[in-house]
């Protein structure tokens, strides 16, 4: 009989082991989850914060942009700030721009045309995100709430010319920070005409400047300046950009959209290059107001 009842408990006995070996290795499984659990938490709070940098970065740089000085204070009797603003549930745009005032010279009807009819015209631009909305395919698509907005700077190289610069604010619902592109246009108030590159610069001296641009560039990087994770700038997006320059007594500064010479979170939206740097691609003719 004691045999007996000793058969019957032995499986028991080995339940209860193997039981308590499950027990031994179960805070070491748990251990490896923990671990586990650990290293993944970290990663995202290393991009987190990367992330957070970068933000702080670009509202930075926007800032810098946006307060930077121009001369409409000393411009005052020439031109006339206008605001054009459309509100609605699903898109806002907000348009600041420059007239002429027309009194001082008659051709100053060019610039104000064009500023009305073509780059300022807030009802082309309401028509286009309609335009856009219809095309769209994803419901969720036209539940975005867009924003546009124009803002300027405006310069007085001397009494033949002016130059302006747009900065145009794109925000899209769902986007952490607007992108910001740019136009820039040199009026000449004498002629009543826009000038382009042509104008000031002599035919085919693209990769000539360039070459001055990307040195400016490259020693700016090597500084350590504003420059840091920017890049020299390709030849294709210097000839679509070519015209984006605003001028002063002193240099020109050309402006490049985000990530065409720096990425949208660190750098500048522009580069300064003084003219004694540039008499070899400057034009010689009387007509060129940066003749010196």
């Amino acid at each position: 009989m004691k045999y007996i009842l000793i058969i019957l408990l032995m499986p028991l006995l080995f339940n209860c082991k193997n039981d308590s070996d499950k027990k031994d290795q179960l805070p070491i499984y748990n251990n490896e989850i923990r671990d586990s659990i650990a290293t993944n938490t970290v990663k995202p709070d290393s991009m987190q914060i990367e992330t957070v940098n970068k933000s702080i970065a670009l509202e930075l740089k926007q800032e810098q942009l946006i307060k930077k000085k121009d001369e409409r204070i000393e411009l005052q009797k020439l031109v006339i700030d206008k605001r054009d603003a459309i509100e609605k549930d699903d898109y806002t745009i907000n348009f600041h721009y420059p007239l002429l005032n027309e009194s001082f010279k008659p051709t100053h009807t060019n610039f104000n045309n064009f500023m009305n009819q073509y780059y300022a015209n807030i009802s082309k631009a309401e028509s286009e995100i309609l335009q856009n909305k219809l095309l769209c395919d994803s419901i969720e698509a036209q539940k975005f709430r867009e924003e546009r907005f124009i803002d300027y700077k405006i310069y007085n190289v001397n009494d033949q010319l002016i130059s302006l610069l747009f900065y145009k604010e794109n925000y899209y619902s769902g986007s952490m920070h607007p992108s910001f592109t740019f136009d820039c246009f040199n009026f000449n108030l004498v002629e009543g005409v826009f000038m382009n590159y042509e104008d000031f610069f002599t035919q085919g001296s693209e990769e000539e400047l360039l070459t001055i641009l990307n040195e400016k560039i490259s020693n700016s990087i090597k500084l350590g300046n504003l420059y840091y994770d920017c890049w020299e700038i390709e030849i294709e997006d210097f000839f679509r950009a070519k015209n984006n320059f605003v001028l002063n007594d002193n240099y020109v500064e050309f402006y490049f959209d985000d990530c065409v010479m720096c990425p949208s979170y660190t750098g500048t939206y522009s580069i300064e290059l003084p003219l004694v740097e540039l008499l070899s691609v400057l034009k010689k003719f009387d007509s060129n107001p940066l003749v010196f």
